[in-house]
C-alpha cells in the first residue's frame, strides 16, 4: 500500500470517527437542552399553581368579607320565593 493509500485511508477514518463523535455529542446536548425544558416547565407550573392557589384564598377572603355586610341570595331563593 502506497503511502498516500496510507495517508487517504488515516484520514478517511479520523474524518468519520470525528463526524461520529460530534454526531454524538450534539444528540446528548440536545437531549440536556430538552430535559432542561421539561424542568423550566414544572417550575412554571408549580408557580402558576401556586398563584391561583394564592387568587382562589383571597377570592374566598374577599366572599367571606362582602357576605359580612351583604346578603346572598341563590337561584333557590329567588324562584322558591316567586
Amino acid at each position: 500500500m502506497s503511502r498516500a493509500a496510507k495517508a487517504t485511508l488515516v484520514a478517511s477514518v479520523l474524518a468519520s470517527a470525528f463526524t461520529v463523535w460530534g454526531v454524538h455529542f450534539l444528540q446528548n446536548q440536545e437531549h440536556e437542552n430538552m430535559y432542561q425544558g421539561v424542568l423550566r416547565d414544572d417550575e412554571r407550573r408549580k408557580e402558576k399553581l401556586k398563584r391561583r392557589e394564592e387568587e382562589f384564598k383571597e377570592s374566598q377572603r374577599k366572599r367571606e368579607l362582602y357576605e359580612r355586610f351583604q346578603t346572598v341570595t341563590t337561584n333557590k331563593d329567588v324562584q322558591g320565593g316567586a
